[in-house]
This record gives C-alpha cells, structure tokens and sequence, in this order.
C-alpha cells in the first residue's frame, strides 16, 4: 500500500505541476520556419520588384534618334540636283509637367511600403500557425502522459484488488471491470500518438524537413494572464496591425495617384534638334550652307471624352474605398476582439476554479475513496469514478490552459504585435 500512496503522490504531483520555465523550444522553431519559409521568400521578391518599379517609372523615357533625307528628287534621286535636298540627322526629348516625375516616384515607392507590411503580416500568420500547432502537440503529449500515468495507477489498483479478491474480499467483476478501463486507455494512447503525428507534420511541413521528425517540447508552458481592453486592443491594433497600415498606405498611394492624374491637364513638352547636311549642287563652285532646325512640341490637353477627369475620379473613389475598408476592418476587429476578451475572462475564471476547487476535491475524493474500499466501507465502483473524474479533471485543466494560450496567439496576430511583452497590458500571472 505504501507504493501505491507514492505513486499516487507523483501522480497528483504531475496532474497539476505548470512549469514556470521559458520557452526556447518554440522561438526556435519559429526563427527556423521564418528562415526558411518560401512564403516569406516570395513576398520579399515582390518588395525586390517593387523596389525596381521606382526607377521603371519615374525616369524620362529614352530620347529619340532620327535620321534620313529630306527633298530628295524622285526622277534622278541625286543629292546635288536641288538645293532644298538635306541629310537630316535629329535627336529628340520628351519630358513631363515639371513636378510629374517625382510624384509618380512617390506613389511608386508606396508600393514597396505596402509589401512590407505584406511581408509583416504573412510573418505573423506563420507564427500564429506554428505556436498553435505547438501548443496542441505539448497538450497531446501531456494528455498521453496523464493517462499513461492514469493507465500506471490503475495497473497498481488491480493489484489490490486481486490481493483483496484472493482473501475474499473483492469481487471478480472489479478485476473485469479493471481490465477493461486498462483496454480503453491504450486504444485512447493509441489515437492521441496518431493525432501527435498529425501535428508533428504539421509544424515540419513549417520548417521544410521530413513530416515525422522529432522535435522536442518542454514542460506545459506557463499561461500569463492578460488584463484585455477592447479599446486598448483597438488601439494596439492600429499602430501595429500590418493589414491596418497597408491599406493606409494604399489611401496614400491613391491620393498621390490622383496628384499624377491631375498632371495630365497640363502640357507634355518634346524638345528636339535636327541638323541638315547639304553638299555642292551641280555646276556650283560653293557648297551650301548645312541647316538646322530646333523644336519645342507641347500637347495640347484638351481632355477629349473627360478622359483626365475620369481617372482623378477614378483615384478618389479609390481612396473612399480604402477609407471603407479601413473602418470596415476596424469593425471586424472591435467585434472579434469583443469575443475573444470574453473567452479569454471565460477561460481565466474556469482556470482558477478547477486550480483551486474541482482539482483539489478531485484528488481528496480520490484519496477517500480508495481508503474506504481498503476498508470496506465503499463499493469499487466508487473508486473507479473518483480516479476517472480525477483524471478527467487533469486532462481538463491543460485543456482549458491550451486554449488560453490559443486565445493569446489569436489576440497577437489580430494585434499585430506580442501582447505579453506589453507592459500596459499584462495582468496578474
């Protein structure tokens, strides 16, 4: 009997142990999977296309070279038989309303700004993926362990009952009915192994390495409570949230859209020079004299159709949708976060009640019950449904804890930013 109050002391002592230790395993896996995410990778390709876009569109175009003949008779194609016959050799340039060139360098460079937040977001996406999957592989693993330690303890409690059954003092249909608890437990050791593969690949599939590779987890990790404001989270969101900034960045780039449009109600100018080459006509003694001409073009913005006034329309109307879009997202946030709070409280207070209530009255019950059947005082069945609510109760508690820390990660990627690094919000651990 000695060993098994042990056991059951190691038990007890594991079922509602939380390690107060850090959480190396998980920042690595995570530094991995961002190293070498081909999602990350890609977006950074864009932002490198982006980046080359500035200088596609905001330099003058190429100038132009033009050359030929000018007046040339027809019937003897001679170039000293009239004196208006020239070899023309021209250069041209065309250049924008002073000021176009920058702006569209400025409405350009937004792009790159808009992929980085791109990139931001997809980053964070990745780390709410990864830790979620972690999470889930450390709950299943504890689960295995409380029920192989559940499954231990029942082997033990056998072993009194046979002693007990051998001197007449148990029935035979306990053992049976042991045996059969001792059964569903492997089947149900079995399924959680299963379903720990499934999240091993999972996070493999992360870090670009065989499905079922190993990877180590540490103790339960510590669950920090977090006193959350809808208002406060609001406002977290807003100056950290990439999606939130990108579509600022987007109003921006409109609004600097509609300044270019409105550069094409002013002139295009094409200055250009050609030279004529002109040599000695026939008969003459003196060669004539080489000509040149020198050009300004300017365009002449008419607007045929409200073509011009569509387009600055068209960017106004842009930047009302993304003004839309913002206060749409901040609705969408305000109500998901309005949600997540009350789990989050939900979860706080039924944390603290199974700590401090059902768990400690599970294991007294227990503790109990197994005295008074060793006495006779009970029947066994009694000691069977103390040590499944016990472990019933176990397995609720990390479940209750994982979800916490779910919830967390959630508010993290909808925030943008890590909410248990922020001072202004952490509550009581």
């Amino acid at each position: 009997m000695n060993k098994l109050k042990i056991l059951l002391t190691l038990f007890i002592i594991n079922l509602f142990t939380v390690s107060i230790s850090a959480q190396p395993t998980l920042d690595s896996l995570i530094t991995k999977a961002l190293e070498v995410s081909p999602m990350l990778k890609m977006v950074m390709a864009k932002e490198n296309s982006a980046k080359s876009s500035i200088r596609i569109n905001s330099n003058l175009p190429d100038p132009m070279l033009s050359f030929g003949v000018m007046s040339l008779p027809v019937g003897s194609f001679s170039f000293s038989e009239e004196p208006m016959t020239t070899k023309v050799l021209g250069l041209s340039q065309e250049f924008p309303f002073p000021g176009k060139l920058s702006a569209v360098e400025n409405a350009t460079s937004k792009d790159v700004e808009i992929v980085k937040q791109e990139y931001a977001d997809q980053r964070n996406l990745i780390i709410k993926d990864l830790s979620r999957s972690y999470y889930e592989l450390n709950y299943i693993r504890k689960e295995i362990e409380l029920t192989e330690e559940s499954r231990r303890l029942m082997k033990d409690i056998l072993d009194v009952v046979r002693s007990m059954y051998s001197v007449s003092q148990a029935n035979q249909q306990n053992i049976f009915r042991i045996d059969l608890e001792l059964t569903k437990m492997a089947e149900m050791i079995s399924a959680l192994k299963s379903e720990q593969k499934e999240y091993l690949s999972i996070i493999n599939s992360y870090l670009l390495q065989d499905p079922f590779t190993p990877i180590a987890s540490n103790d339960f990790p510590e669950v920090q409570y977090i006193n959350l404001s809808v208002n406060d989270l609001i406002s977290t969101a807003t100056m950290n949230r990439p999606v939130l900034k990108g579509i600022l960045l987007a109003e921006e780039k409109e609004k600097m859209n509609q300044t270019i449009a409105e550069y094409d109600f002013y002139p295009i100018f094409r200055i250009s020079a050609q030279y004529g080459f002109r040599g000695t006509l026939q008969g003459a003694t003196k060669p004539l004299h080489d000509m040149l001409t020198v050009m300004v073009d300017l365009s002449l913005p008419i607007n045929y159709g409200g073509k011009v006034s569509a387009m600055v329309e068209e960017t106004q109307s842009m930047q009302q949708m993304y003004q839309e879009q913002y206060s749409a997202s901040l609705q969408m946030l305000n109500r998901e976060f309005g949600m997540l709070t009350a789990k989050l409280n939900s979860l706080k207070e039924r944390i603290n009640l199974v700590e401090n209530g059902s768990a400690i009255q599970a294991k007294e019950n227990f503790n109990s019950a197994l005295t008074a059947y060793q006495v006779g005082n009970i029947d066994f069945m009694n000691v069977i449904e103390a040590q499944d609510n016990l472990y019933t109760i176990s397995k609720s508690l990390f479940r209750l804890k994982t979800d916490y820390l779910n919830q967390v990660t959630e508010l993290e990627f909808l925030t943008g930013t890590s909410l248990k690094k922020n001072t202004n919000l952490n509550g009581d651990k």
